[in-house]
């Protein structure tokens, strides 16, 4: 990973255009070759990013980063204040507690709960990001990717979307849905969700463990 902080403006040209005006700023550039933007607050979100596989081009002083669909990205530094690249390994990623854990055993032994007709293709599907916690199909047979929190909040939305933006590029899969499930979602998480075309889903633990009485719901 190269961490760079420079004092910089932004500009993306796309499907719409945005600016950022010149300020100090964190620029990340992963190895997955994605590039991201970040100020001193919003721990969950980048101010602008572009996700992989894009290509990076340094003249100038300027970054110009393009993805497959042709948007630019384009970084102008004024003073760069620190420039290093780490190698972080690999990541051995999250690892769930108990609860969660058991959600998903549980959930994926009784996936008729989500809908009839519904059916588990795997648990803790492997992805180059990390395992999507369930991978199933739908009454219709469309492939639909489900993470599962103990308290849905919007960095496990975050989380879906990057699962989904990935498997969809999957020819054998795609197109794929995304459910977020937890005992717990906070409205913000909702919100992000539903704007994301997400379904979500709330799980009763008790009656998943119970269970006479079917009370999921998705929405």
């Amino acid at each position: 990973m190269r961490l760079v902080i420079a004092r910089c403006s932004v500009d993306y040209a796309g499907r719409l255009s945005a600016h950022l005006p010149s300020a100090t700023r964190l620029i990340l550039v992963k190895a997955d070759g994605s590039v991201s933007i970040h100020a001193d607050d919003r721990a969950y979100k980048p101010l602008n990013w572009m996700s992989p596989p894009c290509t990076l081009k340094e003249a100038d002083g300027t970054w110009t980063v393009v993805n497959k669909a042709g948007e630019k990205l384009i970084i102008t530094l004024e003073e760069v204040l620190h420039d290093s690249s780490h190698d972080l390994g690999v990541d051995p990623g999250l690892v769930k507690d108990g609860v969660e854990a058991h959600l998903q055993e549980l959930l994926a032994d009784r996936m008729e709960v989500l809908g009839s007709g519904w059916s588990l293709i795997r648990r803790e599907y492997p992805t180059a990001i990390g395992p999507v916690d369930i991978l199933c199909r739908d009454s219709d047979g469309a492939t639909v990717a489900i993470e599962i929190k103990r308290r849905g909040e919007i960095d496990g939305v975050e989380q879906l979307t990057r699962y989904l933006e990935l498997l969809n590029r999957d020819p054998l899969l795609a197109p794929v849905k995304g459910v977020f499930a937890a005992q717990e979602i906070k409205p913000q998480a909702r919100v992000l969700a539903t704007d994301r075309g997400i379904g979500c889903v709330v799980l009763d633990y008790d009656e998943l463990r119970g269970i006479d009485d079917d009370k999921l719901k998705l929405f």
